[in-house]
């Protein structure tokens, strides 16, 4: 707002950069512009401040659609003076001199205008849309209408009140219209989910059997594994006691030829043995013929002699000693 300063007989003015300022004395207009700072005598003196920045007015109303659904409309209109001294000459921007304040309500004059015919141009093209039509396209299509409605308003063009941007925020059904609305998607997202958990469960399922198949696989190729090897040691083992049969057998009849031919070695040893004690006997018996029965009864006596127990005495008598002398006498002369 503008700073006004009280001084005798004059008083000063000073705006800011934002607001065009308006001084009007005896219906002239002695000074307009922005950042204006004058002085000026408040007798005969008018004063008008326009603000020329951007400003934003934001809109919240109803709408039914053409099935009569009630919805809710909720926009941002931006707006600005474009001109200020035409805003000036036709709402009341007039300043209270002592105070410096606005004396009338212009700023909400214009978000009346502006509401207003947002409100038509919007209720004029929901009107003919189904509910389903305004959710999917009513932002988009209330955008372009209000923004094309303002800009060619004759009112606001002759109040000097230019639309810079319009947007609307949200179309948005009753609450159980909204829930009812939103009923069928959240079915279908959930009959989604649904599946997608099935085919997940499915998956997990099948790999299970997968993994069952590959287990039960490798234990009948272990099991078939077992039974090759078993069936290997069977045939090592049967092998090993043939052979060992085999070897054993060969062993046997070695020692059996072995034993056999000790047996014809010792037989012949025997034999050779016998043979040449009967010779030597018969050669003995053959020499004993020709000896006399003295003699004989001597070398009898001598042989048993030696295989008689050791004697501690002898006693010889007579005869004895004769018969003796006269065997080796007789022995010595037949030599």
């Amino acid at each position: 707002m503008a700073e006004i300063r009280r001084y005798p007989f004059v008083w000063h003015v000073r705006s800011g950069t934002t607001d065009h300022l308006v001084h009007v004395s005896r219906g002239r207009t002695v000074h307009a512009g922005t950042g204006q700072a004058f002085w000026f005598r408040p007798l005969t003196s008018a004063l008008s401040e326009v603000p020329i920045d951007d400003r934003e007015l934001g809109l919240l109303f109803h709408a039914r659609t053409s099935d009569f659904q009630d919805v809710t409309v909720q926009a941002t209109v931006a707006y600005r003076m474009a001109d200020p001294d035409l805003a000036a000459r036709r709402l009341d921007f007039g300043l209270e001199p002592r105070t410096g304040r606005w004396r009338g309500r212009p700023l909400e004059q214009i978000a009346q205008m502006l509401t207003e015919a947002s409100q038509q141009h919007a209720l004029a093209l929901l009107a003919g849309l189904p509910l389903t039509g305004a959710l999917a396209t009513g932002m988009t299509g209330v955008r372009e209408r209000i923004a094309a409605g303002l800009s060619g308003d004759e009112r606001l063009l002759q109040t000097g009140v230019e639309v810079v941007d319009v947007r609307v925020i949200d179309v948005r059904p009753e609450a159980d219209v909204e829930r009812a609305l939103q009923t069928p998607a959240r079915e279908q997202v959930q009959q989604e989910a649904d599946r997608a958990t099935y085919e997940r469960r499915a998956l997990a399922v099948e790999r299970e059997r997968a993994i069952s198949e590959n287990e039960l696989q490798s234990q009948i190729e272990l099991a078939t594994r077992e039974e090759q090897l078993v069936t290997q040691r069977g045939a090592n083992e049967r092998r090993r006691a043939t052979e060992a049969a085999a070897a054993g057998q060969i062993e046997t009849q070695a020692k059996a030829e072995q034993t056999r031919v000790l047996a014809e070695a010792r037989a012949d040893t025997t034999r050779m043995v016998g043979a040449a004690e009967a010779e030597t006997e018969a050669a003995r018996m053959a020499v004993y013929a020709t000896i006399d029965r003295d003699v004989l009864l001597a070398l009898a006596a001598r042989e048993a002699a030696a295989h008689l127990p050791q004697i501690g005495s002898l006693t010889l008598t007579p005869d004895v000693i004769t018969s003796a002398l006269s065997a080796l006498a007789r022995t010595d002369r037949d030599a």
